[in-house]
């Protein structure tokens, strides 16, 4: 499975974007894909993770409330909609997918984009 990430920019707080991941290849709905940041300095961290289905979703609590994941296997995407957004959310966002393991811990991740951009100024 390749991953696309998409949707990146400069956004003021208070704003909103929506983050894209497209997939490659027919076992993409097959997969969990999940979205992690990494902040200049910062370790990886878990942000939303969606099921295969899309019947099940997990959110770090930094984002709860204020970030939604969805998917379109039809589209083979992964959306991250960030609404509300703060510095604090200023990060690379990569998109990955899993099919077993933890979808916190990035270690059990099998395939990753190459990461975009969201830059929030105060």
């Amino acid at each position: 499975v390749q991953l696309q990430a998409s949707g990146g920019g400069l956004v003021q707080a208070g704003g909103s974007l929506r983050l894209s991941c497209a997939g490659s290849g027919r076992t993409f709905s097959s997969y969990n894909m999940g979205w992690f940041r990494q902040a200049p300095g910062k370790e990886r961290e878990f942000v939303a993770a969606i099921s295969w289905s899309g019947g099940s979703t997990y959110y770090a609590d930094s984002v709860k409330g204020r970030f939604t994941i969805s998917r379109d296997n039809a589209k083979n995407t992964v959306y991250l909609q960030m609404n509300s957004l703060k510095p604090e959310d200023t990060a690379v966002y990569y998109c990955a997918a899993w099919l077993r393991g933890t979808y916190y811990s990035p270690v059990g991740y099998d395939y990753w984009g190459q990461g975009t951009l969201v830059t929030v100024s105060s």
